[in-house]
């Protein structure tokens, strides 16, 4: 009697973990989503007002350097058929109150040391 109750309930287990692929997982997405034409509009010499402007608060200013901003964007699949986990950064670092260097994963354009004024 013992040894049907545990086969029946190891054949339940076995059928029930095939399933687990049918459950359905949200994919979470966190911070700022940049898109590379957005990224490709940042010019050396911005304000910070036209930063803002362009591709808005980053998610994150530095307590203690507040001429650093850093924009993050995550995206953690709810499934794999859906992509792999992805993360992007982009950390914008501004002398008087004006761009000076930008780096991160997304490529610059070729006009980015052109200040607008120009």
């Amino acid at each position: 009697m013992k040894f049907k109750n545990l086969l029946v309930i190891l054949t339940a287990t076995m059928m029930l973990s095939a399933c687990a692929d049918w459950i359905f997982r949200i994919d979470i997405p966190q911070g700022n989503f940049l898109d590379e034409k957005d990224v490709k509009k940042l010019r050396v010499e911005m304000t910070k007002e036209q930063v803002v402007y362009v591709l808005g608060k980053p998610v994150l200013e530095d307590a203690f350097d507040h001429d650093t901003w850093y924009y993050l964007y995550q995206m953690k699949r709810g499934m794999k058929q859906r992509g792999e986990n992805f993360r992007k950064e982009l950390t914008i670092k501004f002398v008087d109150d004006k761009i000076a260097e930008v780096t991160g994963d997304f490529e610059l354009s070729d006009e980015f040391n052109t200040p607008l004024d120009q």
